[in-house]
């Protein structure tokens, strides 16, 4: 976790200062102005996490991803594709903040949003998240429920380790594609077909 600049005005949740646990508030707005720290950082409810840079494996499944997405997606003139760090306002009041490694927005969606900079106010329709051996259970599982939650259709957990991929179309519909299978994008991207097998080639 980083510390809030001293020069950002900061709220605070009115139940901490109800028990006299004071803990500043962070909005998307503020965040965005920060200086960038040395790795990336999200916004959970207000309060900001920072992570170490991706290690180079990490950084190549995400690549993999990106363009085996990015590809598609241009083909059929779906939409648009968001590389790593791009951040998503997944919810308001307090604000959370998410930076999948991947992210695809439908067309409409994405030429609803008028604001060139700033984060992507909303969720993408597909979150791709590479998962790091540092990364907990709890943390992994938050982050597919922020996605859901907030209205993603799609979210796909690449574990480099075992080399499979665990989709998400909701917290009870979940399928683990191994390296003998075919990822698919479901609705969300209809006809979308990659060997898994090919995103750790």
């Amino acid at each position: 976790m980083i510390d809030v600049l001293p020069e950002v005005e900061v709220e605070f949740d009115a139940e901490q200062v109800a028990e006299g646990t004071l803990t500043p508030l962070v909005t998307a707005e503020q965040l965005a102005k920060m200086p960038p720290p040395d790795g990336f950082t999200e916004l959970v409810e207000g309060v900001i996490y920072q992570m170490p840079p991706a290690g180079h494996d990490h950084g190549e499944r995400a690549g993999n991803m990106f363009l085996f997405v990015a590809q598609f997606v241009r083909q059929h003139k779906l939409g648009k594709v968001y590389a790593a760090e791009t951040g998503f306002i997944l919810k308001r009041n307090p604000d959370t903040v998410r930076a999948p490694d991947v992210a695809f927005v439908t067309a409409v969606r994405a030429a609803a949003q008028t604001r060139r900079e700033g984060f992507f106010d909303g969720y993408p329709d597909l979150a791709v998240e590479v998962i790091s051996p540092s990364e907990t259970a709890e943390q992994i599982q938050a982050k597919v429920q922020d996605y859901l939650q907030a209205g993603t259709r799609l979210v796909w957990l690449v574990y480099p380790t075992t080399q499979t991929v665990t989709a998400y179309a909701s917290l009870q519909n979940i399928r683990v594609y191994t390296i003998e299978d075919t990822l698919t994008g479901a609705e969300v991207l209809p006809d979308f077909s990659l060997p898994v097998r090919d995103i750790f080639a």
